[in-house]
């Protein structure tokens, strides 16, 4: 490729990014879904090397893990099961430190990394500050590497955030721009870790509200959680997490054990968020206003590792047993104890404020809850429910879109891990009960009921408007006095003296549009014969604005605001210096007018 088209290729891409949005988002999801992806590989990395080192050699556990995730090998060391309380604790008082030091906005940052994201955008103009997924990823790692009880997707979707967050600062984007790249962020990380890459991005963009989502971020968030899970499985493989049989849902009786699941999800879902909201506020909050974050969060370590000393079907995130579960392995009493010690260790762990995630316990707790109905209905009604490991996978499903209002995503990432549609009507069905039952209920504290309710959104109510009205309807198309920079003093008093305008787009010699001239701005030389010949056009021309025929009118104000000029030159869509008409700041007001006007009268 010649130097010269290779210049010609960058300036189209340049004028792409800048004039098609679509197009920007494209790249920017793919630059963010890049750099979200390898922190994914790294971290997932850390973690499992770091359960094979605390957990099989240092603690002697051998311990089950899923198909998908078995990536390092080794013999197990010498049972030492009290090594477990001591790494565990010892990570809550580092933790506690280093939050208390460097992140302490943190402490009040909500249920977990999630929640902390939720948080961010709506209350935090999508800013996070680049310290803190540093500091919550690795407290993370080994949070979870000593076997507390937390899941890795909470603070891999805080990372992918805060890169996301991180990039949008770099490119001095928006508000609104910031707060999308961080939910691209977010979803590839969520879409990498949990190898589900349009799961991932459903999740991201519905999780922040209880009965929404936030629609401008699926393109981003989408192609962020493709490059990033196809980066993931670049290094580990693209087989799903759990290495189980294709189950299909065939009978319409099964059905009715479908909505026992969603009722029974439901009531352990309310045990769930009611018993971590209890041992958090009521007890470990006392303990941190009293003795400081740091004892507060070395006391839960030792707890939680002293629970996991005696019940290792606590330990870390549990996907390995849930794997069992599935295979129908684990017998219905040990999956009632499991519930419930899972749902106290995971509130000792990040009720404490050490880091790490809720969602992958709460996927365990929703499991085991469905293995239990599949099996009491496998055993009652063995011609109707023949595939009890179904319902553990429903139960992950159904029991997450309860606890997070999540209705499609977690649906969508059990039909990745299944590899297949077949229990479609029943994770729909199930979901969809679970969310309506459990709708006073929510497990992340920062979620908002919807846009109108966000102080993200909150100019829509009155921009909206705007933003339904273009430019292309309000403009005065024609011919626009236009200078040259180099046009003098002396000519500019007879071209001013020829026309009723009062604004100017000022050009230079290649035709690019440089600046505006006001009247305003040349009032004060215009009588002035000793300066005619010395001030130029350019002297006087202030920044330059332009708006395009399919920009909306809100784009509009904000330049008129911005600029304060009362008119703004209209351009082609094709030549952004080729000048079509001009708009001015009294069609935007009488717009938005007349709009207002129809809506009371309708």
């Amino acid at each position: 490729m010649s130097p010269l088209l290779n210049l010609r290729v960058w300036k189209e891409i340049a004028r792409s990014y800048k004039n098609i949005s679509s197009f920007r988002w494209l790249l920017l999801g793919v630059l963010v879904g890049l750099l979200s992806g390898i922190l994914a590989v790294a971290f997932f990395a850390a973690v499992e090397y770091g359960k094979f080192i605390f957990l099989h050699q240092l603690a002697g556990m051998t311990l089950p893990a899923p198909a998908g995730e078995e990536i390092f090998h080794g013999p197990a060391g010498q049972l030492r099961p009290w090594v477990i309380p001591v790494c565990t604790m010892t990570v809550g008082l580092i933790t506690g430190w280093l939050v208390n030091k460097y992140i302490p906005e943190t402490i009040s940052g909500g249920t977990d990394g999630t929640d902390a994201t939720i948080k961010c955008f709506h209350q935090g103009s999508g800013l996070m500050r680049p310290i803190v997924p540093i500091i919550k990823g690795i407290t993370s790692v080994f949070t979870i590497a000593t076997g507390g009880s937390a899941g890795r997707e909470g603070p891999i979707t805080q990372m992918g955030a805060g890169i996301g967050s991180w990039i949008a600062q770099k490119l001095k984007l928006s508000a609104k721009e910031r707060r999308i790249l961080l939910l691209a962020g977010a979803a590839g990380g969520l879409g990498a870790i949990f190898r589900a890459p349009l799961g991932g991005a459903l999740t991201a963009v519905e999780v922040i509200y209880r009965e929404d989502f936030e629609s401008e971020a699926i393109l981003p968030s989408v192609l962020s959680s493709v490059v990033s899970y196809s980066l993931f499985t670049l290094f580990y493989g693209a087989e799903p997490i759990f290495g189980i049989p294709r189950f299909v849902f065939h009978d319409p009786r099964e059905m009715i054990f479908y909505i026992i699941l969603a009722f029974a999800c439901t009531l352990v879902g309310w045990m769930y968020i009611r018993t971590f909201r209890f041992i958090k506020y009521s007890i470990f909050f006392k303990i941190k206003d009293r003795l400081g974050l740091m004892w507060a969060t070395g006391l839960g370590g030792l707890m939680m590792g002293l629970m996991g000393m005696f019940f290792p079907q606590l330990l870390s995130g549990g996907y390995g047993w849930l794997e069992m579960a599935i295979m129908g392995e684990i017998p219905i009493m040990m999956m009632i104890a499991i519930i419930l010690g899972k749902t106290v260790a995971t509130s000792m762990t990040i009720g404490s404020g050490m880091s790490g995630g809720m969602f992958a316990p709460a996927l365990f707790v929703g499991g085991m809850t469905g293995g239990i109905v599949g099996q009491v209905a496998g055993k009652y009604y063995p011609d109707i429910a023949t595939q009890p490991g179904a319902y553990v996978l429903v139960g992950m499903a159904a029991f997450f879109a309860g606890v997070a209002k999540a209705p499609i995503g977690p649906l969508i990432m059990v039909c990745e891990l299944t590899q297949g549609y077949g229990l479609l009507a029943p994770l729909m069905l199930a979901s969809a009960l679970c969310i309506v039952l459990g709708r006073n209920c929510s497990l992340y504290e920062h979620q908002v009921d919807n846009k109108f309710d966000s102080p993200a959104h909150i100019e829509d109510s009155t921009i909206n408007i705007l933003e339904q009205l273009h430019v292309d309807t309000h403009f005065k198309p024609g011919r626009v006095t236009t200078l040259e920079e180099g046009t003098t003093l002396k000519a500019l008093r007879d071209i001013i003296a020829n026309t009723n305008e009062l604004y100017f787009p000022v050009k230079n010699d290649e035709g690019t549009i440089t600046g505006i001239l006001t009247i305003q701005n040349v009032r004060n030389h215009l009588f002035n014969q000793d300066l005619f010949d010395l001030i130029l056009a350019k002297d006087l021309a202030t920044k330059p604005a332009t708006l395009k025929e399919d920009d909306d009118l809100y784009t509009a104000l904000l330049k008129f605001v911005d600029t304060d000029y009362g008119q703004i030159p209209v351009v082609s869509e094709d030549d952004p210096n080729h000048i079509i008409g001009i708009i001015n700041r009294e069609n935007v007001f009488r717009a938005y007018a007349k709009a207002i006007k129809e809506l009371h009268e309708d």
